[in-house]
């Protein structure tokens, strides 16, 4: 989450008029995260999420992501519930972007995951997988291996005042990457963006999934190479094997992977390590004047990226097979 669009309190109550939410009593911008806008509202109904959908997010993919929050919601998952408008719209135009309203969530994100997070998250993720199998909806991942290369093309001039090296660095791993990738592995509805700051949490259970506005239908297994990439590696970048092996079994608890998923684990890793240098990378050359936001410094995922090319092995990753 971030503000990149500012909304004026003029602005906002007139498209409030269109809720039947009650009025106005207080709003702020949210800083955290890098892809749309979010404020925090407080109305006479009470607490909601306000997103304006900014560059990356396609108005023509809001169905899906809407339609996805309330197909998962009512399979038991829990996570945010679009306001529809008097007349039905999930969604309208504010401030010149298309604009929603989603439900509030209780709950805190961690900065620091420990091993029973990671055991909640698999569980959660295994959870979604499931509740997605009959969702009629298909979105394909506008972010997987077929859209690095533009990426890399969009840095690779500046890539080397982040870290000298780094455009070879990069173009040489994409090369090795489009060799490797995996081709026919279970497919379905994934979140792709399940970082520590989209999972909600009372005490150490998951109280919500939050922003849902990278899902798409691709490799259900890319899902938790995601998550190992987000919560397995600690503040000095080595790899938690432990936390690992706890978000991997708590996954399979519920979810078993199928033995050609097991063997192209590594890979799916080492790809979601790149697809988050890329855009990364492309966030810290391009923050736009004025924005409330603070771009990741894509180097972390350099360093995950790294490690992801000598762990080969499954086990490697904390996967007992």
């Amino acid at each position: 989450m971030a503000v990149y669009t500012d909304v004026s309190d003029l602005a906002l109550r007139d498209f409030l008029a269109d809720y039947g939410l009650g009025k106005l009593l207080a709003y702020k911008g949210i800083a955290e995260g890098v892809e749309n806008s979010n404020y925090l509202l407080h109305v006479e109904a009470g607490f909601f999420i306000l997103t304006l959908y900014e560059k990356r997010v396609n108005a023509d993919d809001l169905p899906f992501f809407l339609g996805l929050m309330e197909h998962l919601s009512a399979r038991g998952l829990v996570c945010p519930q679009p306001v529809k408008t008097r007349e039905g719209s999930l969604f309208k135009p504010l401030a010149g972007r298309p604009a929603a309203i989603v439900t509030f969530l209780e709950g805190v994100s961690t900065r620091a995951p420990l091993v029973a997070h990671c055991a909640a998250l698999g569980t959660a993720l295994a959870e979604l997988h499931r509740a997605g199998t009959d969702f009629p909806l298909e979105r394909a991942n506008s972010l997987s291996i077929s859209g690095w290369p533009p990426l890399l093309m969009q840095a690779r001039d500046r890539a080397d005042s982040v870290e000298p090296g780094l455009a070879a660095f990069l173009a040489a791993e994409l090369a090795a990457l489009e060799e490797l990738w995996p081709r026919n592995l279970p497919r379905g509805v994934i979140h792709a963006d399940l970082f520590p700051d989209n999972v909600l949490f009372l005490g150490d259970k998951v109280s919500g999934l939050i922003d849902f506005y990278f899902a798409c239908t691709d490799f259900l297994a890319y899902d938790l190479a995601v998550c190992l990439n987000a919560w397995c590696f600690e503040p000095d970048f080595s790899y938690n094997v432990t936390k690992g092996k706890a978000l991997i079994d708590a996954y399979q608890r519920a979810r078993p992977l199928t033995p050609l998923e097991i063997i192209a684990l590594p890979i799916l890793a080492r790809g979601a390590a790149l697809r988050f240098t890329l855009t990364r990378l492309v966030d810290w050359l391009n923050v736009p004047p004025g924005a409330l936001v603070k771009p990741k410094d894509p180097r972390e995922y350099v360093r995950r990226l790294r490690f992801h090319q000598q762990a080969t092995s499954p086990g490697d990753l904390g996967l007992a097979f």
